[in-house]
């Protein structure tokens, strides 16, 4: 765990540097403005499908119960976006990898050679890969939620910190090794890993917080990328 805090404390640190604001302004950016198109579509089919006045039994002509609904979905997305934040802003931030990477390594391990390019077809086929990873996680996890009554926060963390900790570490590490290698490393380490993601994936439950943590998350996964043993033990 001291290393794991040690590398978070060193990613912290970095949050002035202007590369990390940079992503840190396009990922937000980028992740509101979806939540706020899946808000308002949302609207505008309840809109749609609901009139504005409606026939109920005994009372008579009801209106406006469109718009309570619209006003109700505002409550839904607050809460749906506590979910939808782990996979939408991570495979944002998934994209800008590279960047957060690159300016990890000039301050803190400048004397590393050049890494290798992931290039952007694989940045965002690894994005994708990502979200529809931790989508579906989560969507399967949803049907155990009711079963975990005082649990579903451990169970959020648990499943999101395994599936965060595995794909950031693995990316990272591609830029300095092939895959199987990345894979066999991640392998040697993936209790400590886990754990590192854990320590992401909590923070990623609260509403605006969780709009910073992916860029943490890619530096602190750098760090741990670096101050790892290199070869896994066979």
């Amino acid at each position: 765990m001291g290393l794991i805090l040690s590398c978070f404390s060193a990613a912290l640190g970095q949050v002035g540097d202007p590369r990390f604001r940079r992503v840190l302004l396009a990922g937000v950016a980028l992740t509101l403005a979806l939540l706020v198109a899946l808000y308002a579509a949302g609207v505008g089919v309840i809109q749609w499908l609901v009139p504005d006045t409606t026939d109920l039994p005994l009372l008579g002509p009801v209106g406006g119960i469109d718009t309570a609904l619209s006003v109700g979905s505002v409550v839904l997305m607050l809460f749906a976006s506590v979910f939808l934040m782990v996979p939408v802003a991570s495979a944002f931030t998934g994209l800008f990898l590279e960047q957060v990477a690159d300016a990890v390594e000039d301050r803190h391990y400048p004397a590393l050679p050049a890494p290798r390019p992931l290039g952007l077809a694989e940045g965002i086929a690894g994005a994708l890969r990502f979200f529809g990873l931790v989508l579906g996680a989560n969507l399967v996890a949803l049907l155990l939620w009711p079963f975990a009554g005082p649990f579903v926060p451990l169970l959020f963390w648990s499943v999101n910190g395994y599936l965060l900790g595995r794909e950031y570490f693995t990316l990272v590490a591609q830029r300095r090794m092939d895959r199987p290698a990345a894979a066999a490393l991640w392998r040697a380490n993936r209790a400590r890993i886990w754990g590192a993601g854990v320590l992401m994936a909590a923070p990623l439950s609260l509403p605006l917080v969780n709009l910073v943590i992916p860029v943490l998350g890619v530096a602190t996964f750098t760090h741990l990328v670096h101050r790892l043993p290199q070869r896994a033990p066979t």
